[in-house]
């Protein structure tokens, strides 16, 4: 298990480092966590100890929600007051990342059906 938590901990770590020096607008973590998943990919498998402590950890996600819910809470007068262009953003983001994930499908299944025929 400690061998699980410290590979996780390391790839957070590189993830920090480079979103320091290399790449400052994005997040350590998020790097990090695509480091972690191409290291996973190239290695086609992943060990017991790391599978043990992703389970331990997914366990609690629901957990991450409660700042968010004490933040809601906390600026409700201000979500009110601008509850109409709340509402339009994100019906309009939702309807663009339906229609773009749709183009995407439908660009890659054209690309797979080709190489198929080929």
């Amino acid at each position: 298990m400690i061998s699980g938590l410290v590979q996780i901990l390391l790839f957070q770590s590189i993830g920090e480092l480079l979103s320091k020096f290399v790449l400052p607008t994005l997040p350590g973590p998020v790097i990090g966590l695509v480091l972690l998943i191409l290291w996973l990919v190239l290695r086609k498998e992943i060990n017991a100890e790391l599978a043990l402590v992703a389970d331990g950890f997914s366990q609690y996600f629901g957990l991450l929600f409660v700042p968010a819910a004490v933040g809601v809470v906390l600026f409700l007068p201000q979500l009110k007051a601008n509850a109409l262009a709340i509402v339009s953003a994100l019906l309009i983001s939702i309807v663009l990342t339906i229609a773009t994930s749709a183009v995407v499908v439908r660009f890659f299944s054209r690309k797979i059906s080709d190489i198929g025929h080929s």
